[in-house]
């Protein structure tokens, strides 16, 4: 599979591009370009102007941030097949995060500039990505009222469900990190982690947590 046919798929999983025509999709990933990282290279800063969208092909990029403590929050990790940027790629507004890669990464790279000017030259994509964009805010507002509603543990369930798909059951996550996935405070994860650590669901280790039970943990985080 070509590169160009790689990106399109990519495009085709997330949920701004996925109902887009086929053709459309590959005249898309058509303007995309390749980008390389190193472990630890700085794909971009906080205040950094949105100027792309970025498509994961291999390796991993770690979205962070500053603690208050000077330390740096894990916000979100990007591996294969995810696609990041879309807002930024649309508004041209500085990021609001930082991107590092946390393995050799190499990246598919959609410039603002040249989506734009596709845009531009095909406006019925144009109401399409609108339509679309409409359906993703409907639906982070519909789950966002979902994870305030929820308690705690079918949050944190659902989380680590969620980290387990993209990255096995070893999941590289702080405690203090997930509590800021799940709107917690690092006390009370602490907490239901230890109680599913003797129910044999997970065990802990430093910076880490394995994954034992992934039966149990799924009943959790689907409020069985």
């Amino acid at each position: 599979m070509s590169k160009q046919a790689e990106f399109a798929v990519i495009l085709k999983m997330n949920p701004m591009f996925a109902d887009l025509g086929s053709d459309e999709l590959q005249r898309i990933s058509g303007l995309c370009h390749t980008q390389n990282l190193g472990v630890g290279e700085m794909l971009f800063q906080k205040g950094d102007p949105g100027d792309a969208l970025f498509g994961v092909r291999r390796g991993q990029i770690r979205i962070e941030t500053g603690a208050s403590d000077g330390s740096r929050l894990t916000l979100n990790f990007m591996g294969p097949g995810d696609l990041f940027g879309e807002v930024a790629v649309l508004d041209g507004q500085s990021r609001t995060a930082d991107a590092t890669a946390g393995e050799p990464t190499e990246l598919f790279v959609l410039r603002r500039e040249d989506f734009l000017s596709h845009l531009e030259r095909e406006p019925k994509v144009a109401i399409k990505i609108i339509q679309l964009l409409c359906q993703r805010i409907r639906w982070q507002s519909e789950r966002m009222e979902e994870s305030m509603l929820q308690p705690l543990p079918i949050r944190l369930a659902r989380r680590l469900c969620a980290l387990a798909s993209d990255y096995g059951s070893e999941v590289h996550i702080s405690q203090e990190q997930l509590g800021i996935f799940v709107g917690a405070a690092r006390e009370s994860v602490n907490r239901q982690l230890q109680l599913w650590r003797k129910d044999g669901i997970l065990d802990l280790q430093r910076g880490r947590i394995l994954l034992q039970n992934m039966t149990k943990l799924t009943a959790v985080a689907r409020n069985e």
